[in-house]
């Protein structure tokens, strides 16, 4: 099951993702919850993403490091928080995902869409150096 914990870091809101990134672990976890009644509620990213942009947060960092697996519907999701908070003025990027997701995102040649950093202060940092132009 995907576990996520949100902390902020002056202008820059850091979302810490745990587990996998995959449709089926989510409705697997809805369902094993009782929440059937009213239908499977997945913790995707693309809910937490657009839950913050609700709240005004334009400059996100996906923390990837304990992310064990991402699937195609990861990516999907992944795919539609970027354009999302593209959409909306903001800026997301990726930092210190592991080998399989790394290969996952070349795989699919998204390693170019995706700002990728390895270290999180240095991610922190250069959302200040874009809004600079620089």
């Amino acid at each position: 099951m995907l576990e996520y914990n949100i902390r902020q870091k002056g202008n820059v809101t850091i979302i810490d993702l745990k587990g996998p990134i995959t449709l089926g672990e989510a409705l697997a976890h809805g369902l094993e919850s009782g929440q059937a009644a009213e239908g499977p509620r997945p913790v995707v990213v693309g809910e937490i993403i657009r839950d913050l942009l609700r709240q005004g947060r334009r400059k996100l960092l996906l923390n990837l490091k304990d992310v064990t697996y991402i699937d195609s519907s990861g990516i999907g999701e992944l795919v539609g928080a970027f354009t999302s908070v593209q959409g909306q003025g903001g800026q997301l990027k990726l930092v210190n995902p592991v080998n399989r997701v790394v290969n996952v995102l070349r795989i699919t040649r998204l390693d170019h869409l995706f700002p990728v950093e390895t270290d999180e202060a240095a991610a922190i940092e250069s959302f200040a150096k874009s809004a600079n132009g620089g």
